[in-house]
């Protein structure tokens, strides 16, 4: 008897930037990249160096496929950051600021989750945007100009958000769903 894998794949086409650097949460970069890469996408995680290793906050690595300098937002279709201590070092590099703008401003996807909203905040994108993010970044947001939800996923046009780990099954069934929206996300 054979199974068979359906071939569903709504994202088919679609390149999703994400960043890395040190001191990422682990499952908040390998859980939403593979989700996408299972739905079609081709993932490209940068890094502040090309084919460096970074580590998570719980030890995993992650190889770099580019440098933040040589990425562009208009070679993709949308940008996930992932949270842990990682956003707040890259938040200080012009480049990821710059190119986080260009991805909110030209409509295209903006997902952060967790710790990752303080990208996002320092490029200057989420005033009047309703997100969520981790309670520890809530002052930082509504600071930002953000309208705070607490909920599992905020959906808000191109953006989206979430709190934790433990909310990352709603925070890729909202990527999806900005992504692809006349597809039913299971």
């Amino acid at each position: 008897m054979s199974t068979s894998v359906p071939s569903d794949r709504p994202l088919a086409g679609h390149r999703v930037l994400m960043f890395t650097g040190d001191i990422y949460e682990d499952l908040e970069l390998w859980y939403p990249k593979l989700r996408l890469i299972e739905a079609g996408a081709e993932v490209v995680v940068a890094g502040p160096e090309k084919g460096a290793t970074y580590e998570g906050k719980n030890g995993y690595p992650c190889v770099s496929d580019a440098s933040i300098r040589e990425v562009r937002a208009a070679d993709f279709t949308g940008l996930v950051v992932p949270g842990g201590f990682m956003p707040d070092k890259l938040r200080r590099d012009p480049l990821v600021l710059q190119l986080t703008r260009d991805f909110a401003e030209t409509g295209k996807l903006v997902a952060a989750i967790c710790h990752g909203g303080w990208i996002p905040i320092s490029a200057r994108v989420y005033r009047g945007v309703r997100v969520t993010g981790s309670p520890g970044i809530k002052d930082d947001l509504v600071n930002a100009g953000a309208l705070w939800e607490d909920a599992p996923v905020v959906i808000d046009r191109h953006f989206v958000s979430s709190r934790k780990p433990d909310d990352l099954p709603d925070f890729c069934r909202g990527i999806l769903a900005v992504m692809a929206p006349s597809h039913p996300h299971r």
